[in-house]
């Protein structure tokens, strides 16, 4: 869907398309003979070919002479997007995408999300800070951010997670990140934001759930730590994969030095997720997604 298409592009814009389809011969022709008729010019490009399901991916950065609008170059792509029944969206690059952070009692990944944002190293517009503890309200006041604490007990449950549905729709949010927030988003609200949910979490090899993974994970003695990022579905952690990174470990690291590099790898792999999604950079593939880096 095209956003923005209301405003006229200046004169050298730049944009993004990104599709999928059935892999045949002839897409990238023709996506290319389309641009070039409508006087823009690739800036760069990326394709994948899913030889496991024959679906094709591309990302097409590019840039336009004319003065086109999104919703021009949507319109006059459909019959491409028709003959080769394609998913296809169009981006103006660079465009700040409207998001909302939510937060427990744990707050690297938003304090690093918080500062990346000011130095303008994330292409977001944060609309609000959500969290069912008061505890980061003075953070989100000193990024001139709104807050809003939407207590959870099992009984509130529902109405709150109605009032975040709420914030959302009302701020126009199209991304939700998930900076440690540690309450289970409901079947509903996974399903009115799917693909556009980001989570983040340790993952250990081997895998420890529950109460306190890194006691566990030192008790077993573990050489590997991690983080993962992943789309947020239904099946709790099991949404499929953005990034992932890892560190080595010893017998000599206390448990608080596990903790802390977890915590610093958690910051540093749901950044790059966000960013990635916000570039449109990451495309759908079933229970995987292609990344374009």
């Amino acid at each position: 869907m095209a956003t923005s298409s209301d405003i006229p592009a200046a004169e050298g814009s730049r944009f993004v398309l990104t599709l999928s389809c059935r892999d045949r011969i002839g897409i990238v022709a023709e996506v290319s003979r389309f641009l070039v008729a409508h006087r823009c010019n690739i800036v760069d490009s990326a394709q994948f070919g899913d030889p496991d399901n024959g679906l094709f991916f591309m990302r097409t950065s590019f840039q336009a002479e004319g003065q086109q609008t999104l919703e021009e170059l949507e319109r006059d792509f459909a019959p491409v997007k028709k003959a080769f029944d394609m998913t296809a969206d169009f981006h103006t690059q660079g465009a700040r995408l409207p998001a909302l952070i939510l937060v427990s009692k744990f707050g690297h990944c938003l304090n690093d999300l918080l500062y990346r944002h000011r130095i303008g190293a994330l292409p977001l517009d944060i609309r609000a800070v959500v969290s069912n503890h008061s505890d980061f309200a003075d953070v989100a006041a000193a990024a001139r951010i709104p807050f809003h604490h939407l207590a959870v007990t099992p009984e509130t449950k529902a109405v709150q997670e109605m009032r975040l549905l709420d914030i959302a729709r009302h701020e126009k949010v199209e991304l939700i990140v998930l900076a440690r927030y540690m309450q289970v988003l409901s079947p509903m609200l996974c399903a009115a934001y799917s693909g556009r949910i980001i989570n983040i979490h340790h993952s250990f090899l081997p895998s420890f759930k529950g109460a306190r993974p890194y006691q566990q994970a030192h008790e077993r003695g573990v050489k590997l730590i991690g983080a993962t990022a992943h789309y947020v579905t239904s099946d709790l952690d099991e949404g499929p994969i953005i990034e992932q990174a890892v560190e080595r470990v010893t017998h000599a690291h206390s448990i608080d030095d596990m903790v802390a590099a977890g915590r610093d790898l958690e910051s540093v792999v749901l950044a790059r997720a966000v960013k990635w999604h916000a570039e449109r950079r990451t495309l759908p593939n079933g229970r995987r997604t292609v990344v374009f880096r």
